[in-house]
């Protein structure tokens, strides 16, 4: 796309505005994605959330809903901020994979080329529970930059049951609340990997790894990288890794109680900085910025003029990288990717059926644990991006109920 095919957004919305009718998008099917989203808001299943929707390049849908801060009941403005948690990823992969454009840094080169303090990392056999002092084996290959990307690095979160996972850090944002960026990956060299590489996937910190990898090759702070080469050339004006003082009265709350199991629930607040830039779930951003990423995604690569990868590399990227020899066992346990391959950063689906949820062939998406979601069809020409403080188990309905509602409106 470029500034002549289209007139140019209004300001404070990502994309040029159509009528949503001339979009494909039917007038009197609409109405059923509010009905459906303040039906949530009003039974406390969610505080407020922002829904865009572009189809063919042009914005035919954007409203809010509900709240940004529900004790205050202050309404949800449309340029609210949000912690994207796992959104992060894939802005990171794209970050990794304009280094790689620029021939700076190789998608199946071992990750000690780039971070040589995880070279010695050896592999938990299987018969062994990963317990301190617990034999070890050596890796058949090394660990790539592209396992990082996939989630076949043989790493983990801190979320299973054997010893070796109560090692592992829970999360991103734990993992960088309580360490440096250096003190995280003597940490992590200091365990075994849980399966051998390429042999497993297994959803990881290796984003927060691969950011590394980025601040290594770039010499920079992750945040920084991202402003320069990322945020700032597609004008993502409110996208950083803590929000700024000036705009923290639009930084969103999520509910006190989380409405499946009905205990207290809390986010950590993204006005505080962390101690590195994680690239596995540390950014914040808006509706509006996240659809320009995403419409530079389905563009192949470019958005207003402004070139941010080769279309082959977004084809690379958004192709399925899981081929047979990788167990999908783990990938199959997550409810709104049973039956998708994974590619770089994003999740792909692989046929129309399965995945708990309609979509297309070719469709790819990933979501933030903070409840945060976006999906290209490129079949469709459409990108959605869902932004809501609803962390917890009802995150997997909202992105079932989504898919629902906004395909029942293509016409």
């Amino acid at each position: 796309m470029t500034r002549s095919a289209m007139p140019a957004p209004k300001p404070g919305l990502p994309l040029p505005c159509a009528e949503p009718q001339s979009l494909g998008l039917a007038p009197d099917r609409l109405p059923r994605i509010a009905a459906a989203l303040n039906a949530e808001v009003a039974r406390d299943a969610l505080p407020g959330a922002v829904l865009m929707i572009a189809r063919r390049g042009q914005l035919g849908y954007c409203e809010t809903f509900g709240h940004l801060d529900p004790a205050a009941q202050t309404p949800m403005p449309v340029d609210a901020m949000f912690s994207i948690a796992s959104m992060t990823k894939p802005l990171v992969t794209v970050g990794a994979l304009m280094l790689s454009e620029a021939g700076r840094l190789a998608v199946n080169e071992p990750v000690a080329s780039y971070l040589p303090q995880l070279a010695r990392m050896q592999v938990n056999p299987p018969e062994c529970d990963g317990s301190t002092g617990a034999p070890t084996v050596a890796p058949l290959r090394a660990m790539t930059i592209e396992d990082l990307m996939r989630h076949t690095a043989g790493l983990s979160y801190g979320r299973g049951d054997n010893a070796l996972y109560q090692r592992y850090p829970v999360s991103s944002d734990v993992a960088s609340s309580k360490w440096t960026g250096a003190e995280f990956l003597d940490q992590l060299a200091a365990l075994p990997l849980h399966y051998q590489p390429g042999s497993m996937w297994e959803y990881s910190l290796g984003l927060d790894v691969l950011g590394l990898v980025i601040e290594a090759v770039a010499g920079m702070p992750l945040a920084r990288y991202l402003e320069e080469n990322l945020f700032g050339p597609l004008q993502m004006r409110d996208s950083a890794f803590t929000v700024p003082p000036a705009k923290v009265g639009r930084y969103a709350k999520a509910l006190p109680v989380d409405p499946v199991t009905r205990e207290p629930q809390a986010l950590r607040d993204g006005t505080t900085p962390h101690k590195f830039d994680c690239g596995g779930g540390c950014a914040v951003s808006t509706a509006a910025d996240y659809l320009r990423f995403a419409q530079m995604l389905l563009n192949g690569g470019a958005l207003d003029g402004v070139r941010v990868l080769a279309r082959k590399t977004v084809e690379y990227m958004t192709t399925d990288h899981l081929g047979p020899e990788v167990d999908l066992a783990k990938l199959n346990d997550y409810p709104n990717i049973r039956g998708y391959g994974f590619g770089l950063g994003v999740a792909v689906r692989r046929s129309a059926g399965r995945g708990g949820m309609p979509s297309s062939a070719g469709e790819f998406h990933w979501a933030g644990s903070t409840g945060t979601y976006f999906w290209v069809d490129p079949a469709e020409e459409l990108v959605v991006v869902f932004m809501a403080h609803a962390p917890g188990a009802i995150r997997y309905y909202h992105r079932q109920l989504l898919h629902a509602l906004v395909l029942q409106a293509l016409v």
